[in-house]
């Protein structure tokens, strides 16, 4: 979340002199840039496209795994290496989509642990890709997330403005007079 501040003396015509407005910008999700704010720019469009595009990937990626055992079964290297190999992608691919569905929903809490486990997610890519495409059915994947920071920062942004209106020197001069008193 980004948070842009009118400088004093600039004018307050509503937008910063960068062309935002002034305040928290969204933060922008992959694929579906800021269109998720509005799901306006083809929003529609794009979480069907996400959802086609996770799928189809994860299904090409199943066959290119097939080939590679098959490439296994060629080479003879024996049952257990091939059921191993089988159970390292079921394993990395289980976690790549837990994790990356609890990515969609909270920040993790040591993002150190979460990028130890790039390498693991990387080898579980389909079950990244899948989580991916199920997220896609009921919104832009993160958007929850998202829009609960967005809108929370939004409310402190207003807060803020809200709590700073006025001339503070006018409000003490007001409560100092005494009446009768020029």
């Amino acid at each position: 979340m980004s948070e842009n501040s009118e400088a004093s003396g600039t004018p307050s015509s509503g937008t910063a002199p960068g062309g935002t407005a002034p305040g928290p910008q969204p933060e922008p999700l992959r694929f579906f840039g800021t269109t998720w704010v509005g799901h306006d720019g083809g929003y529609g469009l794009r979480r069907v496209a996400v959802t086609v595009g996770s799928l189809v990937a994860a299904v090409v990626s199943c066959f290119v795994l097939r080939f590679a055992y098959q490439g296994l079964e060629i080479a003879e290297v024996g049952s257990f290496v091939g059921m191993l190999v089988v159970l390292m992608f079921a394993v990395c691919s289980a976690i790549a989509f837990r994790k990356t569905w609890e990515g969609f929903t909270r920040r993790p809490a040591d993002p150190a642990a979460d990028d130890r486990l790039r390498g693991l997610k990387s080898i579980g890519f389909i079950g990244s890709l899948l989580a991916y495409f199920l997220r896609s059915f009921t919104e832009a994947p993160g958007e929850k997330l998202r829009r609960t920071e967005y809108e929370t920062a939004l409310a402190q942004y207003e807060k803020r403005r809200s709590s700073r209106t006025g001339n503070p020197a006018a409000r003490k001069s007001a409560k100092g007079k005494r009446p009768g008193r020029r």
